[in-house]
This record gives C-alpha cells, structure tokens and sequence, in this order.
C-alpha cells in the first residue's frame, strides 16, 4: 500500500483503522489486500478507497517483475518511459514502481528526487544531430583525472587518436561524422567521468564506433574511463555482439584493457520477446532500457482492483451473482501465508478475523476454491499478511523506504516455485478459506437461495 503523502492526501482525515499487506509482498486473486472500515457510509469508499495508488502501481511493479524475471539477475534495466507514460503523474507513479518491481533505475530525474529512486540515462540523438563539427568548446582544455598535471585539449587530442582508430578499423579518416564527434567531446568536456557514447544517429560502424573509440581513447590518456555506450535501433543482439569485437581488438591494439568492458546499453521498443532474445547467454548486452512496454504494461493495460462491502455493524454482507468470479466473501477477516520448510508459498489462507490465528507445525483444515471437501496443510511457517498500518490518523510505524519494498519484491518473487512463477501458462496459487468461513459463505448461500 503507498499512501501518497505530500500528494495533497490528509491522513489525519482518515480517523478508521486501516489494514494492509505490506508493499512489496506478492498479493494473489481473492487475498484481500486492504480493509478499511468506512463509518461515514458503505457507498463513499467505492471511488476513494481504490484511488490509495493501489491499482496503478501495483500493475506497474508486476510488469516489471515480469520483466525482470525475463532478463535474469545480471542484466541492468533502466526505465525510460516518461513521455510515453499517462502524463507527469503517471509518469512518476511508473517510474517509481518499476524500480519496486525490479528495474535498477530510472531516466526520470523527478523520480529520483522525489522518491530516491537510482538516476542513469545516456545523451539523446537530438544533443548529438544539433553539432555540424564547426563548434568550438568554450574551454576544450580538460585536467588529468587525478588532478596533477597541465590540462589537454580534449578535442585535438580526439582528433589525433582518431586517425589511429580509423587505420585500425580499416576507415578513411573523413569516414566519421564530424558532428557527431563534436557533440561526444562536448559531452566528456561536461562529464569527462560519466562518458558514454550514442552510436546510432548516423552510422554505428563508420562513425558512431570510431568517434567514440577516439575520444574514449582520449580520455583514457588523461585518466578518465568511458561508462558505456548505447544502440536505439537496427539488430541489437548482433550490432552489441559485433561492437564488443571491436573493444577487444582495440584494447588489445592500445594497450588499454578497460575497453574490453565497457558497457554496452540498448533500447528501441523492447518488449517481453525483444528482451528474452537479448537476456539470453551469450548476448554482450548489458544494459537494457526500456519504455513502452514498462510503463504502459500493454499485457494488461489496467488492473482490476475493486471495493467491496464485507460487513455492516458487525454484520457479514456477501455479494451473490450469477457470475462466480464476482461474488464477494463475507466478513471482517485476517490473512495469512502459509510457508513450507524451506520457506517457499504453500498458500495463503483467509479467516474470519475473530478466528485464532494459525500456527506453525500444526495441522490446518481449508478449503480450496470449489472443493467438495476440505484438505489438511501443516505450514512450517506462518506470516500475517494484514498489518494495522493506520490508526486515528497516524502512521502505525514508519513506512518502508523503497529500497526496503523492492528487496522485499525480490524475496517474494524467490519464494514463489517455478511453475507459479514462469510466465506462460502458470501454476494457480491457491488462496483458501478456513472452515469457519467456508461454512459462513455456505450458510449466505443458503440463505439466499429460494
């Protein structure tokens, strides 16, 4: 639950408890996530109580989950998908769930500075296509990286290490965009410690590559080492594989060994099957940034997250439909996963509130979903999964930082076995009712039949 503090939301209005899983637990469908007792009338929670950024960010951090879970553990994820996002507002909710999800960081500075979320981006195209090459820097002159020494003309020296990277790479010399080469040594005069290169705005073999070799190679002389370059169109795979090629022959030919290793970033609409192709071994890709299909989550573009009355002055409601899949269970209840010994999901079980909670070791009558007959489960673990996280208006504990979430995501995600957790056709996780509120939803039923 992310209660939107300095977003103009009055928590001191809320007087009623409210009840939570924590943010970055895993929430299954029918574990009810959020109980708000609502004293000023059932109908007033229907439009406010879903609008506590519950839908919104949670579809966007399973989004990400997913696709963190496609990309594996070593590849780095950045998410740039601001202005494709549903404005600035959704812009930072998808940039500050996408890292609860899984990402490693965000291009959106705001997301950084409002919620801490880690910053990285690269230059753009139209920084690199606004230089002809004509341009003078303001002061080319740049210090060694540890300080001591005269300052060298970064743009000369550039110059001079391009002649040898072109005789190496088998160019002419006039082959590389002289733009293009201006804009990259502007951009190391700015950040000469941060110096990454965009390949792509006019060749990547016979510009991009050379002009970026030359003034890495420049830098490299005076103590700096470049953070990487970036790919945003064409055979990403292939260009990443034939451009590592490259770094190992040049570091080899100069004597450099940190070239082996520079980083190599893509993007350019990836989706699930785009990043499974460059996730998968052997790929040279290290970064990978995506956009679209991170925050737009166009697998399911909305989630339904809904209100329902389960009580009335301590009085069970239960909704009866012909439809299934939308009848409500009746009553105040309290939630609970059930962990084997090894500390992967069993299940997660619901209970009336009043109910004594389950217990670890012991045996546990429940009722799956349109089972005929209860089972017995003995959890070796049990975790509450509802936590009073707002009382008369006041934070019950100190909210977890969003690191904290997106570890707590992770942990989640490592406990979930691999058929729930693959991402075609998965396992259902069970969610399964305690026999005093199995007997209570057969009771309504009875009650309300003809």
């Amino acid at each position: 639950l992310f209660l939107p503090q300095g977003n103009g939301f009055p928590l001191d209005s809320v007087q009623d408890p409210i009840k939570a899983t924590t943010e970055g637990h895993w929430a299954f469908i029918a574990t009810e996530g959020l109980l708000v007792p609502v004293n000023s009338g059932p109908g007033l929670g229907e439009g406010g109580v879903p609008g506590l950024e519950v839908p919104g960010p949670s579809l966007v951090a399973t989004n990400a989950a997913r696709l963190r879970l496609i990309a594996g553990p070593e590849k780095r994820l950045l998410e740039m998908g601001l202005r494709r996002a549903q404005g600035p507002d959704g812009g930072l909710t998808a940039s500050t769930y996408s890292y609860l999800g899984g990402f490693d960081s965000s291009s959106n500075v705001l997301a950084g500075q409002l919620r801490g979320v880690p910053v990285a981006g690269t230059l753009a195209h139209s920084f690199v296509t606004s230089f002809s090459g004509s341009e003078v820097p303001p002061d080319p002159m740049l210090a060694p990286a540890a300080g001591e020494g005269p300052g060298v003309d970064l743009a000369a020296k550039a110059q001079v290490w391009l002649e040898h990277v072109c005789a190496h790479l088998g160019l002419g010399v006039q082959e590389p965009h002289p733009g293009e080469r201006a804009a990259f040594v502007a951009y190391a005069l700015a950040f000469p410690r941060a110096f990454q290169g965009l390949l792509d705005s006019y060749s990547v073999r016979r510009s991009g590559l050379p002009n970026f070799l030359a003034v890495a190679l420049a830098l490299g002389e005076l103590g700096y080492r470049a953070v990487g370059v970036r790919l945003d169109s064409g055979d990403l795979l292939q260009q990443a594989q034939e451009i590592r090629k490259v770094f190992r022959a040049a570091a080899a030919q100069f004597q450099v060994p940190w070239l082996e290793s520079v980083p190599i970033a893509v993007s350019n609409n990836i989706d699930e099957e785009a990043l499974a192709r460059l996730a998968q071994e052997g790929s040279e890709v290290n970064v990978i940034g995506i956009g679209t299909s991170v925050v737009t989550c166009p697998q399911q573009p909305s989630l339904g997250c809904v209100y329902k009355l389960v009580a009335v002055g301590g009085q069970p409601r239960m909704k009866l439909t012909e439809d299934p899949e939308k009848q409500t269970l009746p009553g105040s209840k309290a939630a609970f996963r059930l962990l084997g010994s090894d500390g992967s999901l069993l299940m997660d079980v619901l209970q009336l509130a009043e109910e004594p909670a389950p217990q670890a070791g012991q045996e546990l009558r429940v009722w799956p979903p349109g089972a005929q007959e209860p089972c017995t489960v003995r959890p070796a673990q049990v975790e509450p999964l509802l936590r009073l996280c707002l009382q008369q208006g006041q934070l019950c504990e100190p909210l977890p930082s969003l690191a904290e979430s997106r570890a707590l995501v992770q942990l989640s995600l490592s406990q979930l076995s691999p058929q729930h957790r693959r991402l075609q056709s998965p396992a259902q996780y069970q969610v399964v009712l305690s026999e005093r509120l199995q007997a209570l939803v057969n009771s309504l039923h009875a009650r309300a039949s003809p």
